[in-house]
């Protein structure tokens, strides 16, 4: 049932798109075309991941006050509605930003899928008014094959994943008592490894078969695409916010 779901409403009409985006890029380049869909898929889902991006801002900002109300001794039922008190006074929902990462990841996994095994088109998948494209080039820009895995592509992926880290909202800094808090110290330790370690880790995904994953470098170019357009969407908030400050 659930994989009938997903294949109606995810994988088809991404594997179609990707189809049709073969049929018209230059040259059939499923390279070009395996961009043109992210873009696409990113603009679509603009709106949700803008509204995510925005609430992580200002759960951000709010880190130091939520500590000192965790800290002051109070019991966990004022704590509790201190937090909440504090959180409708900035009209912030705390899961928002966790919900709307649902569907992303959702739509991930089925371009994850749709790149996986999308480079052969099965005829069965296609609409009727999708036509099977008739020259299927796996050569980006007639350089890189990305029906296979790429150390270009996968090293280009991990290097966009670590600039994409650098673009997230930074920590408050914090007094000398929040420094020794286990949360802060979990908060730093979980910066530190989406800014350093989790790079690294998206290239030996995608570059060997050490996870036991297997990536090609459609999927590199996927993941390429997306942290840029979301690096982009970091800094069209940020100048939307200094703006905001400065009226």
């Amino acid at each position: 049932m659930l994989h009938s779901i997903w294949e109606i409403f995810l994988y088809k009409p991404l594997l179609n798109a990707l189809a049709f985006l073969v049929s018209v890029v230059p040259g059939g380049d499923v390279g070009l075309a395996v961009i043109a869909l992210t873009v696409l898929v990113k603009l679509l889902l603009f709106p949700i991941s803008q509204k995510a991006l925005e609430s992580q801002a200002k759960m951000a900002e709010l880190a130091p006050e939520i500590n000192r109300i965790k800290q002051s001794g109070a019991t966990q039922e004022v704590i509790a509605k201190l937090t909440f008190d504090l959180y409708k006074k900035h009209r912030i929902n705390p899961f928002y930003g966790c919900l709307m990462q649902i569907p992303i990841i959702l739509i991930f996994i089925s371009l994850y899928f749709v790149f996986l095994k999308g480079l052969n088109f099965q005829p069965e998948y296609l609409y009727s008014f999708v036509s099977m494209p008739e020259n299927i080039n796996v050569l980006f820009l007639g350089l890189i094959d990305i029906s296979s895995k790429s150390f270009f592509l996968a090293a280009a992926a991990g290097a966009s994943q670590y600039l994409q880290a650098r673009m997230m909202p930074k920590p408050e800094a914090a007094t000398e008592k929040e420094k020794e808090s286990f949360q802060h110290n979990l908060n730093k330790s979980m910066h530190m490894q989406m800014k350093y370690i989790f790079p690294f880790l998206i290239f030996f995904i995608l570059y060997t078969d050490f996870f036991g994953i297997s990536a090609s470098g459609a999927v590199a170019l996927y993941w390429i695409t997306s942290n840029l357009f979301t690096v982009g969407q970091q800094i069209y908030a940020n100048r939307k916010k200094e703006k905001l400050a400065l009226s």
